[in-house]
């Protein structure tokens, strides 16, 4: 693997940091396992594996807003 220098590294960054949000989660130990296998599974990155979860419950809370 060809390593990068500290300017592509800096490009990539600032182009990041312009385009996206970051978003930190935290899950318990082993967890991190299971969303691994469960996007494997489907051939999709653990990110975009979340991001579509994420997706589903929003269009399902605003289809079916939970009743109390």
């Amino acid at each position: 693997m060809e390593r990068q220098g500290k300017a592509s590294t800096r490009a990539k960054d600032k182009y990041n940091a312009a385009n996206y949000d970051q978003v930190k989660l935290w899950v318990k130990k082993g967890d991190k396992v299971r969303i691994d296998a469960a996007a494997k599974a489907v051939d999709m990155s653990r990110n975009a594996f979340i991001l579509e979860a994420i997706e589903e419950k929003i269009n399902r809370e605003i289809e079916e807003p939970p009743q109390e």
